[in-house]
């Protein structure tokens, strides 16, 4: 490998672990992941530091926990006073960011990248601090310039809408437009380090589209807690569950703004068979992530840089896809809080190597800054992981923590359908993973603890045994710690 490693840092948007087969989905059709994953380091479990958009991505920018980065909801921007991995880096690294931001308003270069490539418009408003708004993102202009037309008009700014979007061909989807527009970026700087951030929106609802017709519904497998409501858990898991399976005991869900704005648009709801064609759906649009992917390692490919260029591919966070009888993400859930994670580094290994236990998004600042010979950084939270990288340690007694920073009257993180399920989201929640024992606490709710090692689906809450009592309050006092050591000041129970 080169003196100066390029990095290529591609993340997608709500993609759970099993969409890969790697991890043991023997039906996708992901090619170009699966060729990259051939030669990668393959994280069983990756788990990301918080299941919602923003604040998973300040985490994975930063290498800050959300508590620490600023952004712990939805439409917070993160401050100009955080410094992301770019801002990090030694300045002979050119430094692009492509694709969905979603640490504030996207529209020009920030944070140490100077290269950018804008996929978002339409957010007056949705973010605490102002900031500039154009009226076209690079992809809004990408699309009129090719004979699309606005649909909505949000203030004063016309876009469209994510239903709209979803209707295109699929060449006109953000996956495969990233995946070109990074390409270009390739070729045009291959003769310098580089560091590019591409982030797309699939596969994120609605999952109604193009590639809807990828798979049979009926062919398509599905676990033992598929539209199975969860007992003896939390009230907010249960009142989620019931809300989201309420339409297959007969409610009419034609009113529910937001199963038809965000959750289900376009889907049936209301049997198990319309249940089965929206996890195709969403499982089909996984073939545009793997599109992006392949046009990033082809161009790699062409530009001789393939041997010098690290690649990471993981996601934000996961979804529910109706497993605990739930949609979406907001959740410990192992199919909401753990994601894909690949790892190529062609000077360590160029065969695919598992690597077992317990990894945290907080650690990949750290490790991409030990990677390309950079210093890291005293304040961040995470730690880097270059010698389990190298064969020299393991993370089997690593622990991982994730959070849940409930929402604030005035600033919903996206109201969640239900004024009981916004009650109970107001609870924060720490989860801390031990062993593959996973502990969820909040002051506010009935508390978790699963044995991932013997229950891999999370069907039986043991928190109330006394058997396992010492257990928790160990796990506790672990969360403790990382709490006086994070500076994070949520409240936890008595145990």
């Amino acid at each position: 490998m080169a003196k100066k490693p390029n990095l290529v840092f591609i993340f997608s948007d709500q993609q759970r672990q099993d969409t890969m087969a790697c991890y043991g989905n023997d039906w996708i059709q992901t090619p170009n992941l699966n060729k990259l994953a051939l030669r990668s380091f393959v994280f069983r479990n990756a788990y990301v530091t918080q299941p919602v958009c923003t604040p998973s991505r300040a985490s994975i920018m930063t290498g800050l926990y959300p508590h620490r980065a600023g952004p712990v909801l939805n439409g917070i921007e993160m401050s100009e006073d955080i410094q992301t991995v770019a801002e990090m880096i030694s300045p002979d690294y050119l430094c692009g960011y492509f694709g969905k931001w979603h640490l504030g308003h996207g529209d020009t270069p920030q944070h140490g990248f100077s290269k950018w490539v804008s996929t978002e418009d339409g957010y007056e408003g949705k973010f605490v601090r102002g900031g500039p708004l154009s009226n076209r993102s690079d992809y809004h202009q990408h699309l009129v310039d090719n004979g699309f037309s606005p649909d909505r008009r949000v203030g004063d700014i016309d876009t469209f809408s994510h239903k709209e979007l979803v209707s295109y061909p699929a060449e006109y989807q953000m996956a495969p437009y990233l995946g070109d527009r990074a390409a270009e970026f390739i070729e045009q700087n291959k003769n310098q380090p580089f560091i590019m951030y591409v982030s797309c929106l699939e596969p994120h609802s609605p999952y109604i589209g193009s590639m809807q017709d990828t798979y049979d519904p009926n062919d398509l497998p599905v676990g033992p807690t598929f539209l199975k409501k969860p007992e003896n858990v939390s009230l907010l898991n249960r009142v989620k569950a019931n809300y989201y399976l309420q339409y297959m005991d007969g409610t009419d869900p034609s009113q529910d703004s937001y199963m038809n704005t965000w959750a289900a648009v376009g889907e049936d709801i209301t049997t198990e068979s319309g249940w089965r064609s929206l996890r195709a759906h969403y499982f089909g649009t996984i073939s545009l992530v793997d599109q992006m992917v392949g046009k990033i390692t082809s161009a790699l490919e062409s530009a001789e840089l393939t041997d010098d260029t690290i690649i990471i591919f993981t996601s934000d966070h996961g979804d529910l896809l109706g497993d605990h009888g739930m949609l979406e993400k907001r959740s410990f859930y192992e199919e909401s809080s753990r994601v894909p994670l690949l790892i190529s580094i062609p000077s360590l290994t160029r065969s695919m190597t598992e690597i077992d236990g317990s990894f945290s998004h907080i650690d990949l600042v750290p490790t991409i800054l030990d990677l390309l010979g950079q210093q890291i950084p005293s304040h961040l939270h995470g730690e880097s992981r270059l010698a389990v990288l190298e064969g020299k340690e393991t993370l089997d007694s690593n622990d991982v923590v994730i959070e849940w920073n409930g929402i604030r009257e005035g600033h919903f993180d996206r109201g969640q359908a239900t004024i009981e399920i916004d009650r109970m989201n107001h609870s924060m929640w720490r989860s801390i993973l031990c062993d593959r024992w996973k502990l969820n606490l909040c002051s506010g709710d009935q508390n978790e603890l699963f044995d991932l090692n013997s229950d891999p689906y999370e069907e039986n809450n043991l928190f109330d045994l006394a058997e396992h009592k010492d257990r928790i309050r160990d796990m506790t006092a672990r969360v403790r710690l990382w709490q006086n050591r994070t500076g994070d000041k949520a409240s936890l129970p008595d145990v």
